[in-house]
């Protein structure tokens, strides 16, 4: 084998390529080809040609200890009845990555993607997806597998750099390559893909996507941080990241990658030139109806007749799509060129908002939220710490105390489909629980688990960013001090033909048919004073920084907008808490006498919870956290804890309860779970021949604890204790 580098960049010191080369005598492969890259000061290596040989394209990416594979397949034609790009991006979890084996008692297996997994796995999708030409339909799956992982680098990091260069392996076309960073902020300086260590004392962290011209994905959030300032991050990034771009582009060049032959899935020339045509007159109320039913009825029957139409001059699937691109086209005509919306707002108009609290009665928190014709209705719910969300995954293992979930159903669009969370449900959740979690109260001052739903009553734009107006409102009207409202706006994009240099508009609080026809959803919340949340989805090749600049300054101006109104239904967190809410006492004891409240096998701590009512948490410092709706349950519950923590006192008279009797004595229980002595000449102060004419096992009787002794035996009178 022979080994040897090669300088592609001589300009570049940061991108090198290392060859080997093994002679095959049944194979035409190139053999292992790597490219080392550096990047924010880290060494990033591309390797092909070793691993997933039979893949139409592989690539493995290193940093340091962290390895990630990545493979993409495509099918060589479309499939029958395809009318969409069928990409499937899937990020595995490999507990075995991280030298872990599944916390599940019953289930060690790897199976159904976890959250986390989705996440990562939307992320990926939706920096790839707009790289592909417009009508390309053949099916393509790629994998992402991490196979070694410290805690030096975000997986998904390497993960998109590893899918981008399988992609350009594998001879699709896809227009990239793209590179992926994180971007965090310590101190005031911008860190490329900070630790987790650094993670912990960020106030940003954002994940970049982009090409070698252009910003095309973003995904983070931050502790109110000013735009301008995520403006000089995403800028950052784009500039570290050109050494990743170029080591990738040189991978393609060594493997002499030759491109596939496909075809685009576009209407017929015929069909879309006749259909457009007849539709000349017919558009204007379809595009143009305020109303979203109205309209999306109006376009429903224009189909049908257009179906009829033309059914004997094209096939249906071809009338379908050239009707869809029709409709596209017209309402990016309409805004473009006559500037209309439609539902007839200007550019940077927010639609007509409304909001209210206090709906449900028996609720910890509720809020009903409007945005035009989009309905939110977020309850809150607080719960004891122990309530909190277990996060046991292959690289991350916390306790979360914050939970938004985004429930939408097929009601919600109109329209019908099966219930549960989909990848889209579970993104948005996350997207609005990191908008609302830089505003939380810090958890020693407000100890409980919160869980906010966002239910989704009528969907037509920005529901996500619905969903965390709604969650503000509704985390006030449940008493949880939150630092400030937090608010969130989708801003859209109009092109012609995807170029940004030609004429193009910005669309402030996109609806549905707005999402549909363009070619940006850009979604930014925060509180009046920064940043809390940003996500950014395109259909165009990449956007400049200088326009996302503007997009942040438009946004924060509508962002202030719907404050204002929010702010009319609650503008501060409710004093007092619903009384259906669980009161939290937080009490410390001594950790030496945490096994005392448990007792054996749980018994003791389980009996105060049956007979008060309550719930109780207790870590390992001796923090112990009693949660009750009835105050006086929380009291006896207190109350009993303290008395099993309690040390014993010199000189002070308990009642307790008398639980063995001997010829020379009494064993008396002054305390829960302490016994004492009193001796037959402390049982008063004539004398005594026998106990058990005094006393009976069970008998309650008043003690003085007298000493206690080098062994630690408690002495006790019954006669001082009656001042005798």
């Amino acid at each position: 084998m022979n080994s040897f580098e090669i300088s592609v960049l001589k300009e570049d010191p940061d991108v090198s390529v290392r060859v080997e080369r093994k002679k095959m005598e049944k194979s035409k492969s190139l053999g292992k080809v790597a490219v080392e890259a550096k990047s924010g000061g880290k060494e990033f290596k591309f390797e092909t040609g070793k691993l997933n040989k039979l893949a139409s394209g592989s690539c493995v990416v290193s940093m340091g200890e962290s390895i990630v594979m990545a493979t993409a397949v495509a099918s060589e034609g479309i499939k029958e009845g395809i009318d969409y790009f069928p990409l499937s991006v899937d990020f595995q979890d490999k507990w075995y990555a991280t030298g872990k084996i599944s916390g599940s008692r019953f289930v060690k297996r790897e199976g159904r993607g976890s959250e986390l997994g989705i996440l990562r796995s939307r992320m990926i999708d939706r920096s790839i997806r707009p790289m592909f030409p417009k009508g390309y339909m053949n099916e393509l799956q790629v994998i992402v597998t991490p196979l070694s992982l410290d805690e030096t680098i975000d997986p998904v990091v390497l993960g998109l750099n590893a899918a981008s260069a399988s992609l350009l392996l594998a001879g699709v076309p896809f227009e990239g390559p793209l590179s992926c960073a994180r971007v965090g902020r310590v101190d005031g300086k911008l860190i490329l893909n900070p630790t987790h260590e650094e993670m912990e004392k960020s106030d940003l962290d954002i994940l970049v996507a982009s090409t070698s011209e252009a910003i095309t994905m973003i995904e983070g959030g931050g502790n109110e941080v000013p735009e301008e300032i995520v403006a000089e991050a995403l800028k950052f990034a784009h500039k570290e990241m050109q050494p990743l771009i170029k080591a990738q582009s040189d991978l393609a060049k060594e493997m002499k990658v030759k491109e596939r032959e496909y075809e685009l899935h576009k209407p017929a020339e015929g069909a879309y030139l006749a259909i457009t045509k007849y539709l000349e007159d017919k558009l204007g109320e379809a595009v143009r109806h305020q109303d979203k039913i109205t309209r999306s009825m109006i376009i429903n029957e224009l189909e049908d007749v257009v179906q009829e139409q033309f059914k004997e001059e094209f096939e249906e699937e071809e009338i379908s799509l050239a009707f869809d691109k029709a409709i596209k086209e017209e309402v990016r005509k309409v805004i473009l060129e006559e500037g209309i919306r439609p539902d007839h707002r200007k550019m940077d108009e927010v639609r007509a908002l409304s909001s209210e609290v206090g709906l449900l009665p028996r609720t910890h928190g509720s809020a009903l939220f409007n945005r035009g014709e989009t309905q939110i209705l977020s309850i809150t719910t607080l719960a004891s710490p122990s309530k909190a969300q277990m996060i046991d995954s292959m690289d991350q293992d916390f306790n979360k105390r914050y939970i938004h979930h985004y429930v939408d159903t097929g009601a919600s669009y109109g329209d019908i489909k099966r219930l549960g969370p989909g990848r889209r449900a579970i993104g948005h959740g996350f997207l609005a629980e990191k908008a609302l979690e830089p505003v939380l109260p810090d958890e020693k001052d407000f100890p409980y688990t919160i869980r906010v739903v966002s239910e989704i009553l009528a969907e037509n734009g920005s529901s996500s960013m619905g969903s965390v107006c709604g969650s503000s409102l509704s985390l006030m009207d449940a008493g949880v001090p939150i630092k400030a409202s937090v608010a969130g706006i989708a801003m859209g994009l109009m092109t012609e033909g995807g170029d940004l240099s030609k004429k193009h508009v910005i669309l402030t609080d996109i609806q549905g048919a707005e999402d549909f026809a363009g070619d940006m959803d850009f979604k930014l919340a925060g509180s009046r004073t920064g940043m809390t949340a940003i996500q950014m989805d395109i259909k165009v090749k990449g956007l400049t920084h200088e326009f996302l600049v503007e997009v942040m300054k438009r946004a924060k101006a509508a962002r202030l907008q719907i404050l204002d109104i929010m702010d009319k239904a609650i503008a501060a967190p409710k004093k007092e808490m619903s009384k259906y809410a669980p009161r939290l006492t937080t009490l410390q004891i001594n950790p030496e006498k945490i096994r005392d409240v448990i007792g054996k096998g749980g018994e003791m701590i389980n009996k105060i919870i049956a007979e008060c009512g309550v719930e109780i948490d207790i870590d390992d410092e001796g923090t112990v956290v009693v949660a009750a709706v009835n105050g006086e349950n929380a009291k006896k519950a207190i109350d009993w804890i303290k008395s099993i923590t309690a040390e014993p006192e010199i000189g002070k008279v308990y009642k307790g309860r008398v639980v063995k009797i001997m010829d020379f004595g009494a064993f008396v229980e002054f305390m829960p779970g302490k016994e004492g002595l009193v001796h037959i000449s402390q049982i008063k102060n004539e004398r005594v021949e026998k106990v058990t004419d005094e006393l009976k096992e069970g008998q309650e009787v008043d003690v003085k604890l007298m000493e206690i002794d080098s062994q630690g035996r408690n002495n006790l009178s019954m006669k001082a204790a009656r001042g005798k």
